[in-house]
């Protein structure tokens, strides 16, 4: 498999302290601009992409990576929690903002790329 794309987002739960929705939040600030017409130009199936998505927290073991799996539209995806992001707590109340960090990588077959004239 051929890496052709990589973006990164960052979000935040800002009182709930929801790693799952930090981590969704994040994994939608990475894609929110992208737009691929390379499927489209070159005749390729969304279907042939594997879509791999890191998530960053503090406690990644509070993440429900399959419901952000199900919340990416194309491509054959993969969704992991690792430890990252930040956790910062409000010294006047006590409460923990949530922040997460979000790595979103897609991948064609090499030969595929190649056989559409867009890879080495």
């Amino acid at each position: 498999m051929q890496r052709f794309i990589i973006e990164m987002g960052m979000g935040n739960d800002l009182y709930g302290r929801d790693y799952t929705k930090a981590a969704a939040r994040a994994i939608e600030d990475a894609i929110r601009h992208s737009s691929i017409p390379l499927f489209e130009a070159l005749g390729i199936d969304h279907a042939a992409m594997e879509v791999r998505v890191t998530v960053g927290v503090q406690v990644p073991g509070e993440v429900d990576c399959d419901a952000l799996r199900a919340g990416l539209p194309r491509g054959e995806v993969s969704v992991r929690a690792v430890r990252g992001g930040l956790n910062v707590t409000n010294p006047d109340s006590g409460s923990i903002t949530v922040i997460a960090s979000a790595a979103v990588e897609a991948f064609l077959p090499a030969d595929l790329l190649r056989a559409a004239g867009g890879g080495a």
